[in-house]
């Protein structure tokens, strides 16, 4: 199989091209229709792992979360290492729909249970679409026993896994790939959704990473949150936070190495940096498949005096609606950028700030250099853009993901109910 390789880890870390998160072994996974979404769309995915996985999650912190997501937490914190599979339903998001979406959440990972054998296997629960209705479990129970009767490890299943968690996505978005660790080849595999409703702090939409790595939950919970950070919650489309962002990590051990009990262990760096390649990889494809969008922008800030600095002050340029607005419409009004960063709450200082899109600089040392518009406009009709601002102030540097803001977001948005 054709394999793209990214050199930017200092072990070496080889891209799958094509595939799922049944690349991992160990895993299956199926995706079916069992009439959640009124289109006849598939709606429901199962991830089955053959062997028991340490688990470790990030959630929504959105003060209004879906039950899904309290039952998930409840469920980790209980028995992060007894964990063997994954249910997810598209079509309903089962947020704020009280004691019976908590029940009804319950009854998923139990129906998982039994499908599987086994009732006392840990089962995660996630689900995405509209707030505000009950999950009709009849056919969720329907789809639950429809896909355990057609697991399997190929790419197709996985494929079919990944559509099935799609709303307004365009297009699934899967990523896998293989790096050596300590002399053991290991594999990582993941799935994502996530169009609309996109903003930090968690993981912004639904995400799924496998791994045959044997790894503690002491050591996994820690890279979860690292990889997070440099990944999910380094992306915004809308600025809209959903009830029911959920990034979960499982890893099942048949790829033999010993465990990675901490964080001290020297092959912990390795593995959390490969998991935040491949859960980089993923955020970026929810960038790309923004609702309604046209170029894919990447904002970086750099010259800041921490991490949480320049993160910060990415996200507030790329959240704000002027400047998506002025990519939309190629227009180099990178006042607009400056202004944003300047109102981020960050320290900043306006005779150090240098400016660029792609690799014109417009701004150095807090002056307009002079540029010809025509090459600005150019620079910004291309189908990705990248906006660098240097703040002068330090050594510290991030990188936000996003996408412009077209008049189809608002189509799309107007009428998502109904």
């Amino acid at each position: 199989m054709k394999q793209a390789i990214d050199r930017s880890m200092d072990s070496l870390l080889e891209f799958v091209e094509g595939g799922a998160i049944t690349t991992v072994p160990g895993f299956r996974a199926a995706g079916v229709a069992c009439g959640i979404k009124k289109s006849g769309a598939l709606d429901l995915a199962m991830i089955v792992s053959d062997q028991v996985c340490a688990a470790a999650a990030v959630f929504t912190t959105n003060k209004i979360q879906s039950p899904a997501v309290t039952f998930d937490r409840e469920l980790l914190h209980a028995r992060a290492d007894t964990i063997r599979a994954i249910v997810v339903n598209s079509g309903c998001a089962n947020a704020i729909t009280g004691a019976r979406g908590f029940a009804d959440a319950r009854e998923m990972a139990r129906l998982g249970a039994i499908a599987l054998g086994d009732a006392d296997i840990g089962v995660v629960v996630m689900s995405t679409g509209v707030i505000g209705q009950h999950l009709p479990m009849d056919r969720v129970a329907t789809g639950i026993a429809m896909a355990s009767e057609v697991l399997a490890s190929d790419t197709d299943a996985g494929h079919a896994a990944a559509h099935a968690i799609m709303t307004t996505d365009t297009r699934p978005k899967e990523a896998a790939a293989r790096v050596d660790i300590g002399g053991v080849v290991v594999t990582l595999g993941g799935m994502c959704k996530g169009s609309g409703m996109i903003h930090p702090d968690m993981a912004t939409m639904l995400a799924m990473v496998v791994t045959d790595v044997a790894v503690a939950p002491a050591a996994l919970q820690p890279a979860v949150r690292y990889a997070a950070d440099r990944s999910f919650n380094a992306v915004t489309i809308d600025g809209d936070a959903s009830t029911n962002d959920t990034f979960l990590v499982l890893a099942n051990g048949v790829a033999g190495n010993s465990l990675i009990e901490d964080t001290r262990d020297p092959r912990y760096v390795a593995f959390r940096d490969a998991l935040t390649a491949v859960a980089a990889r993923l955020a970026q494809e929810i960038a790309r498949d923004g609702e309604g969008a046209t170029k894919f922008v990447t904002v970086r800030v750099r010259g800041a005096r921490s991490f949480d600095e320049a993160r910060q002050g990415a996200r507030i340029i790329a959240t704000s609606s002027l400047v998506k607005t002025a990519i939309y419409g190629a227009d180099a009004n990178w006042g607009r950028v400056l202004a944003a960063i300047g109102r981020s709450g960050i320290e900043v200082d306006p005779d150090r700030l240098g400016l660029w899109f792609d690799d014109l600089q417009l701004v150095a040392a807090g002056a307009p250099l002079p540029y010809a518009e025509a090459e600005a406009h150019a620079t910004l009709t291309k189908p990705e853009v990248t906006i660098t601002v240097d703040l002068g102030l330090g050594d510290e540097a991030a990188t936000v993901w996003t996408c412009d803001l077209s008049h189809e977001y608002v189509s799309i948005n107007a009428d998502y109910r109904t």
